[in-house]
């Protein structure tokens, strides 16, 4: 329940594959694009790379999250 979430692309960038648990069990998801492929995707040396939650949504909707104009981060609702 540490709130992490892994997100995996195909070779092809056309669909992506999150993973997560959420205490009981892991949860699998699987968006795949109808028509064209991922706009973006995080670039980094290593084989893994922390990403903001605001950056993961922004992806999932086929968006460059470093071109957004986006609010500050998120934070818990009290």
């Amino acid at each position: 329940m540490s709130g992490g979430v892994f997100v995996f692309r195909n070779r092809r960038s056309n669909a992506i594959k999150i993973l997560t648990y959420d205490g009981q069990g892991f949860w699998l998801c699987h968006k795949r694009w109808s028509s064209g492929r991922l706009a973006w995707w995080p670039k980094s040396a290593s084989r893994s790379l922390k990403v903001p939650a605001r950056e993961l949504q922004i992806m999932l909707y086929n968006g460059n999250p470093k071109g957004a104009n986006m609010a500050s981060d998120w934070r818990p609702v009290a």
